[in-house]
């Protein structure tokens, strides 16, 4: 309640509010509200103009009896505030909706003298002068027409509100939502070291969600840019295409976590449903389980039976210290750094080693050696990484045959280090009928496409990736050198140029950019792009490498030189980076160089998608680079 000072009556527009007495009126008719409603509705009234954040409508009108049931409860309390204002959460002309903030009341307020006499109703005010009316006698010609006009015009109206009801029950509630994207969840522990935690939770009801066929859901890669960002939802769920949006908050608190989640229709903003899940940090898969159901069940998407399995699966239990081990090594790995990968082995490493039976930890681990050993991080030398790689993956898959995350794994090291693309061929496929929504399956499985030579599939599984991830980076410039590869130049470039919008400062778009240039003979824009990209990259072999063909195909043959000086320099005794020396002395016109750097990439178990850069065309007649294609398995 007001404070003494405070002024006891307040206006908007038609409306008048009683603090003290509790009450709002509209045209000085009292209206039906509830208490928590409408000490809500105070709040916002003392502070107009002003966020009142959840958090303080928690503290202020939540008790802790009553804590589990807060975010449905002030959904619940909004929308009764509106329907007595006869406002709308789209349009609004009172109570505005800050996303993931709180509420805001955005009319102008003023201080209002007390209304004589006022009457009670529900909400809406009924005719209850024209039933008292037409109880009394009549009173001539005038008094009679009186009453039967004002009869006349309020059963007009009945008819007029029953119709509209009737349509609207007839008509169909909301669009199919077919699309969805889940927001950061929210750490609320005040700790920023249980930031992992949050984003643990939100990767895994992604991950959960995404083996839904019939919906498609946003990567994290796409959705983590919008973690505290205050934007509309109906905002976000434009940018990112969707039909809806699920966003919450994680209380974890020493054994104890609660997830709570609310589903909001994008179009309106409207609160499909929200719901709270308490439990211990063991039980947090079956509490995201129960939330994936929930939403699915909410949504009427139809599952098969493999996902109903999934989804019903809620007895899952793990050990607390592997499991926030296992969501530190995820929170490294999604940070795609040569220190942080080498950072998720070792947390991957602690979870395995609390629970040896605990299958994602193994598919984690497999995703980080992968990665180490790839040519695009290049901190291990492949035949360091791809084995231990392979080894986790056929481990995770032994203790649980389901996960398409680790079929995914499996599939990544037969292609780019046993260079068996048959077998690869049916662990990919395996992996993304298991999890459909797994954007870096489809991600990985179009370089598989490329190496078969399939290039129009190769970029419409790109283009697949990029739909669940419109937001990566890396999908958006592999799609631009998937393009290229396939000699689309023009449409590499502009998608080059999208993935520069996106992030001005990410050298492998500038790299792309250049390799297309250089495809179109236009050197003196390539250098350019490519000294960007060497500069970003702090001097990235692969973009040195190009910057120094670039320089070779301009006729500066000099600083092509000295770099290659340098990339050899580089080199280490375990892995060479042959392909990158390969690719200079390709255009230097020397092919013999070229070959014998080939030949030791081989030896050296390079990954065969480096054969496919357009810098190799030179040497695609010669038998000798034909037979290199032909041992690596590549198609023609």
């Amino acid at each position: 309640m007001p404070e003494a000072s405070s002024p006891a009556r307040l206006r908007f527009g038609v409306f008048e509010v009683d603090l003290r007495a509790g009450e709002l009126r509209k045209h000085g008719v009292r209206l039906r509200l509830q208490e928590q409603p409408f000490q809500i509705l105070a709040m916002l009234l003392e502070r107009p103009g002003e966020t009142v954040t959840r958090e303080e409508l928690r503290n202020r009108l939540w008790t802790a009896e009553t804590f589990v049931d807060f975010d449905h409860g002030v959904n619940k309390a909004v929308n009764r505030i509106r329907e007595a204002l006869g406002d709308s959460a789209t349009s609004p002309r009172f109570v505005e909706t800050v996303a993931r903030r709180g509420y805001r009341f955005i009319a102008d307020v003023a201080v209002g003298e007390r209304t004589p006499e006022a009457r009670t109703v529900d909400l809406v005010p009924l005719p209850e002068d024209v039933a008292a009316a037409a109880a009394q006698p009549s009173s001539g010609p005038v008094r009679r027409w009186y009453l039967w006009t004002i009869t006349g015009v309020t059963l007009a109206l009945a008819s007029i509100i029953v119709g509209v009801w009737l349509r609207q029950a007839r008509a169909p509630q909301s669009t199919p939502i077919r699309s969805l994207a889940v927001l950061p969840l929210e750490n609320l522990s005040g700790d920023d070291s249980q930031e992992y935690f949050a984003d643990g939770m939100t990767d895994e009801l992604i991950a959960t969600l995404g083996q839904i066929s019939a919906l498609r859901v946003i990567s994290r890669t796409s959705v983590m840019p919008y973690k505290r960002v205050r934007k509309p939802l109906s905002a976000i769920a434009r940018e990112l295409n969707v039909d809806a949006v699920i966003e919450g908050t994680v209380l974890r608190s020493g054994g104890q976590v609660r997830i709570t989640a609310q589903l909001i229709e994008a179009r309106d903003d409207r609160h499909l449903w929200s719901e709270t899940y308490d439990g211990e940090v063991r039980d947090a898969l079956t509490l995201q389980n129960k939330v994936a159901q929930a939403i699915a069940e909410q949504i009427r998407v139809n599952l098969n039976a493999h996902e109903q399995a999934t989804l019903k699966h809620a007895n899952v239990v793990v050990d607390p210290q592997a499991y926030e081990a296992y969501l530190k090594g995820r929170y490294f790995w999604n940070k795609r750094t040569g220190e942080d990968l080498e950072k998720a082995v070792e947390y991957f490493n602690r979870a395995i080693e609390r629970d040896p039976n605990y299958a994602p930890a193994y598919s984690g681990l497999a995703d980080t050696y992968a990665l180490l050993g790839d040519w695009e991080y290049g901190v291990l030398a492949p035949r360091d990484a791809f084995p231990r790689a392979k080894a986790a993956a056929v481990k995770a898959l032994q203790l649980d045959n389901t996960l398409g995350e680790a079929h995914t794994s499996l599939a990544f090291c037969l292609d780019a280090f046993d260079w068996d693309f048959k077998s690869a061929d049916t662990e990919f496929r395996r992996g993304i009928e298991l999890n459909p929504g797994y954007a870096t399956a489809h991600h990985w499985y179009a370089w598989h496409m490329a190496l078969l030579r399939k290039n129009d599939d190769a970029i419409a599984e790109m283009k697949r990736a990029q739909d669940l991830d419109p937001l990566s980076l890396i999908i958006n410039a592999d799609l631009a050198e998937l393009l290229l590869i396939a000699h689309f130049t023009d449409e590499s470039i502009r998608q080059s140029r999208k993935t520069i919008e996106m992030e001005v400062n990410f050298p492998l778009a500038h790299n792309q950019l250049a390799l297309a240039y250089l495809q179109r003979q236009n050197q003196a824009d390539a250098i350019s792009e490519l000294q960007k990209a060497v500069q970003l990259s702090a001097g990235s072999q692969t973009c040195t490498a190009n910057l120094a063909r670039a320089y070779a195909l301009s006729g500066r043959r000099n600083e092509a030189v000295q770099l290659l000086g340098d990339l050899k320099q580089r080199s280490s005794a375990s892995y060479s980076n042959a392909p990158e020396i390969a690719v200079v002395y390709a255009a230097l016109g020397d092919t013999d160089q070229a070959m014998t750097w080939l030949e030791k990439g081989y030896d050296e178990r390079f990954n065969p998608g480096v054969l496919l850069r357009p810098g190799f065309d030179p040497l695609r007649t010669d038998r000798r680079f034909q037979s290199l294609e032909h041992r690596v398995g590549l198609g023609r």
